[in-house]
């Protein structure tokens, strides 16, 4: 889940900030030009206060000596400005002749933009508003403004400024926003990730205590006391479910087991009536010996419900075991009748693997697939353990050579008082491996099944390496 919503955060603070970014480049970029209009624009008016009285043009029979002394100094004042600052400028009459210029040959632009600022100035407009230049373009800034006597527009002062300078601030300023956009970016992600960690810690730990109920760790409860308030009320209300639901089941066990225990004495009565029945019968009565095979069978029920309610309510007494010498134990122990029946066990794998788990348990749950194997594995067949370590578990399959589990009744192979109904014939409650499930469970293990090769079942049994113990305060709760 936070791989999902960081990216989402991610991007949606990277538009914020691009959305910011890009009105405030813009700005950037018409400020630092409005600056340079503003010079510009200075510029003419100071060239038009002097050029205001220069009306005459050269080399006529009208000029005196006073405009002459006044253009001189236009023309001074214009070749010490365009040498300074290498922008040529201009003071042009109406029809575009030359007042003054510098350089000297410079004319108004017979098209674009000077141009278009010439012809604007003779309606006495001033240019506040040029095109915008950007950094990547090459273009020059071109300003006028109208030299006005006695109301009317008598010349024009033009100055054609080149953009190298201005571009290069714009992108100065441009390079600045970026740097803060990243670094206004770098902040926004540590808050993302603080902030995704906030939200989706409860999350987390909620997850983990639902899997834990899920594989019997009844006690596990989340802390309320983090994360939005949405979260908080959700963790008090999956603490009282799980409340509710340890309550129903601690009453199912009970219920299970004093029923079981309950039943045991006047099914031992019954028992006892009928062998002492069975004494005043002939000993080939088949009816009496069906009744004592049923009663027994009923008593195998009723020891497998309470080892059932006993596996499920019990702790486990976890520690460090060699895993191989339990199962080279477990399988000396059913030799005997493997070889009554003609079938061949075998251990294989390693000999010495160390794994964490409770020792009666295991036994126990061995015991269950060996019995099971051995009943359903026909003469000259055999029946194979094989111990293995893996990474951060240990495993021990019995595979069988019997008739084995198609897909559909693998699925539903270590339910409560399951059989197939192939193997009704056979001997058994159908809460062995119900019961082998709930014992490797309490210990962090877990039992699974597939179809064994070429035939028959592989019921593969896993333990972990370190230990399964959650870290829990004591009052139970998972922090």
């Amino acid at each position: 889940m936070r791989t999902r919503l960081l990216p989402l955060l991610i991007v949606l603070l990277a538009g914020i900030l691009l959305a910011l970014g890009f009105p405030l480049a813009v700005s950037v970029a018409a400020a630092q030009q409005q600056r340079v209009v503003v010079d510009r624009i200075d510029d003419t008016a100071r060239f038009a206060a002097l050029a205001q009285f220069v009306t005459e043009r050269k080399k006529t029979e009208r000029d005196t000596s006073g405009e002459d002394e006044r253009r001189r100094t236009l023309e001074t004042e214009l070749a010490s400005y365009s040498g300074v600052y290498g922008i040529k400028a201009g003071v042009f009459y109406r029809d575009g002749e030359a007042m003054a210029s510098a350089p000297a040959d410079w004319a108004v632009p017979s098209a674009g933009e000077g141009r278009d600022a010439f012809q604007e100035a003779l309606y006495k407009r001033r240019s506040h508003d040029p095109q915008q230049v950007w950094p990547w373009q090459s273009g020059r800034l071109v300003v006028a403004s109208p030299v006005v006597r006695d109301g009317d527009v008598v010349a024009v002062v033009v100055t054609d400024s080149p953009t190298g300078q201005m571009r290069s601030q714009i992108l100065q300023g441009w390079l600045l926003i970026a740097a803060g956009e990243c670094a206004a970016m770098l902040v926004a992600l540590a808050a993302a990730v603080r902030l995704a960690g906030w939200v989706l810690r409860p999350v987390r730990v909620l997850d983990a205590a639902t899997h834990d109920i899920a594989t019997g760790h009844m006690n596990s409860r989340v802390a309320a006391g983090s994360g939005p308030p949405e979260l908080r009320r959700l963790a008090r209300s999956f603490n009282e479910m799980a409340d509710n639901v340890e309550d129903v089941l601690e009453q199912q066990r009970a219920f299970v087991a004093d029923a079981s225990h309950q039943l045991r004495n006047p099914l031992a009565a019954l028992l006892l009536r009928i062998e002492l029945l069975g004494l005043e019968l002939p000993d080939d009565n088949e009816e009496i010996a069906s009744v004592r095979t049923e009663g027994k069978r009923f008593a195998q029920v009723l020891d497998d419900l309470l080892g059932l309610a006993l596996a499920e309510h019990a702790p486990a007494d976890l520690r460090l075991i060699d895993l191989g010498a339990l199962a080279a134990e477990r399988v000396a122990a059913w030799r005997p009748l493997a070889d009554d029946k003609g079938v061949r066990l075998l251990q294989q794998g390693s000999t010495a693997v160390a794994a964490w788990g409770d020792w009666v348990a295991l036994s126990s749950v061995l015991d269950a697939l060996l019995d099971n194997a051995l009943k359903f594995t026909p003469d000259g067949e055999a029946v194979k353990v094989t111990v293995a370590s893996n990474g951060e578990h240990c495993t021990v399959d019995v595979a069988d050579g019997g008739p084995g589990l198609t897909e559909d009744e693998l699925s539903r192979i270590g339910d409560r008082f399951w059989r197939s109904n192939r193997h009704q014939n056979v001997k058994g409650s159908g809460l062995g491996l119900s019961i082998s499930r709930a014992l490797l469970t309490a210990g962090g293990g877990r039992l699974s099944y597939a179809q064994n090769t070429p035939c028959g079942l592989r019921v593969t049994v896993t333990v972990p390496r370190t230990s399964p113990k959650p870290s829990m305060p004591s009052d139970g709760t998972v922090r």
